[in-house]
């Protein structure tokens, strides 16, 4: 049975890099990698500060978050 990851960002290039080396590096024998563009689908906003993310790029494995570098803080990614 394979692991959800799932990967926020706002779309920034900071966030598009993280994209491009963190989520595709996962094991897709292991993981089920879903990619959310938080300011393409605001209403996943609640969802991951359900889940802890306080900046994108973020990416929640096992319940965790995990941010990385730092593109955007969650609250400016409200703001639009």
């Amino acid at each position: 049975m394979k692991t959800t990851a799932v990967f926020y960002h706002a779309g920034c290039p900071v966030c598009v890099s993280a994209e491009r080396t963190v989520a595709t590096a996962l094991d897709p024998e292991r993981y089920d990698v879903r990619i959310v563009h938080l300011c393409e689908n605001a209403s996943e906003i609640a969802n991951a500060e359900a889940a802890g993310v306080q900046s994108v790029p973020a990416l929640v494995l096992h319940g965790e978050p995990f941010h990385i570098n730092f593109g955007a803080s969650l609250a400016d990614v409200k703001k639009g």
